[in-house]
């Protein structure tokens, strides 16, 4: 597959993922929860993700530019199951109104890209600092997850 190629084939991957979690959207139940003072405006999702999910493309296909799916085999993998996890997360928050079930896959999420994050650094160090962003926002992510859970527990 050619270089273009591969980005084109990581980026439709990234947009499935996202186009996944996108069915399960806030509703009337997310807005009638208990919100803590640090939760951004529901406006501010959609452009962050967005500039996320070309990271995290970009980032893949660096990493597959570097012998291919063969020789990144564990790298590749560790990116594909934290983006089942990624895609996971609003279908338990949101589609099944699960903010508790939703922690425990933010958690493991955070895990995964973590370890998807260290796996990329020797291949590329690039595709590393790319995927540093989505730490550093499913970790907030993560504390305003646990923080809905708390807020609304008895809800």
């Amino acid at each position: 597959m050619k270089s273009g190629l591969g980005l084109i084939a990581f980026l439709l991957i990234v947009l499935a993922a996202a186009a996944v979690g996108a069915r399960y959207m806030p509703g009337e139940w997310y807005a009638s929860l208990r919100k803590p003072p640090f939760n951004p405006p529901n406006w501010i999702f959609g452009p962050v993700w967005t500039a996320l999910y070309l990271g995290m493309a970009v980032a893949a296909w660096l990493v597959w530019r570097e012998g291919g799916l063969r020789v990144q085999a564990l790298p590749l993998a560790l990116f594909g199951a934290q983006l089942i996890l990624n895609a996971a997360w609003s279908f338990l928050f949101f589609g099944l109104r699960r903010p508790d079930l939703a922690l425990v896959n933010i958690v493991c999420l955070g895990a995964l890209i973590a370890a998807t994050a260290v796996a990329f650094r020797p291949v590329s160090t690039a595709a590393f600092v790319l995927m540093l962003p989505y730490l550093a926002w499913v970790s907030f992510a993560t504390v305003l997850n646990a923080s809905l859970w708390w807020l609304n527990r008895a809800a």
